[in-house]
């Protein structure tokens, strides 16, 4: 038993390290945009199949296909916020509008992926993938320890960035006071437009982490949803140091009630988990 709860926290924190690099693209841009990215866990998949693409083609390290196709998502990211900002925020509209805006998005990659990939599972090689180690009579999978380290690491130069830069900082102002911003000759559409890419390129390396974790399909980027909102949420909409703590806690609950319980109530046992942490700290883990 004792080696039964072991292997399950570990796996847990694992897990929502993975977890908080997919959700790190949406902490930023709905907790300092006030941009509903519905459409981000399929940008999340686009990033998994551009590195299955190179790794197959060329055979990199998933790893380094995913930080070498950053700069490309980008770009992407500047041109949808680009397109997203004069159809609806320079129009004042609504965001519901938004909402739909990124909905279709999300259906476009995904139909875009099936015509180009076809329905089947794609996955990808590297030495590591398969291999495990001994930990406390743990055996622990590198195709998961990797993607945990990775994602550790990814936290932590974005919080670095946005805490201890000039540039970081005004991310964190502008959804506070865009006017103030303004007075000191920063153009907030811009600051928006170069965080959103920001986040984008999170995005693409979550890509090459959740290909190493497992083979991935086009419609899988849905059963992530629900999740990156609630570990936002949870978090403390903006917070990146939030995201990896709501992360890792329902990457536990997730692992601890599969291991026991099943897998069929991890999802109800996660989201009653956030309503119980939200109705006793409705601010999330951390404020901003």
């Amino acid at each position: 038993m004792t080696d039964l709860l072991l292997g399950a926290i570990v796996s847990g924190l694992m897990l929502g390290g993975f977890y908080a690099a997919v959700t790190l693209g949406l902490t930023m841009v709905f907790g300092y945009l006030n941009i509903v990215n519905i459409a981000h866990p399929a940008f999340v998949i686009l990033g998994s199949y551009l590195t299955f693409a190179v790794n197959s083609q060329w055979g990199l390290d998933p790893i380094v296909a995913g930080v070498m196709l950053t700069p490309l998502f980008f770009a992407l990211g500047v041109a949808v916020h680009a397109i997203y900002h004069a159809s609806f925020e320079a129009r004042e509209a609504d965001s519901l509008r938004g909402l739909a805006f990124f909905f279709g998005l999300m259906f476009i990659i995904e139909v875009g992926l099936i015509l180009q990939f076809g329905v089947d599972y794609r996955l990808v090689g590297a030495p590591y993938i398969g291999a495990t180690i001994d930990f406390f009579s743990v055996i622990v999978p590198l195709r998961m320890l990797f993607p945990f380290l990775v994602a550790v690491a990814l936290v932590t130069v974005l919080h670095l960035f946005l805490t201890r830069t000039f540039f970081g900082r005004a991310i964190r102002a502008v959804s506070q006071d865009s006017i103030a911003l303004q007075l000191v000759a920063i153009d907030p559409v811009k600051v928006k437009r170069v965080a959103f890419g920001i986040a984008m390129a999170t995005a693409c390396i979550a890509g090459a982490l959740l290909i190493i974790i497992g083979p991935v399909e086009p419609s899988v980027g849905r059963g992530y949803i629900g999740r990156v909102f609630a570990i936002v949420v949870l978090g403390g909409m903006g917070s990146v140091v939030g995201t990896l703590g709501a992360a890792l806690l329902l990457g536990l609950a997730e692992s601890l009630t599969s291991t026991f319980y099943g897998p069929s109530w991890a999802p109800a046992v996660v989201f009653g988990f956030l309503l119980v942490a939200l109705a006793v700290r409705p601010s999330g883990l951390v404020s901003r």
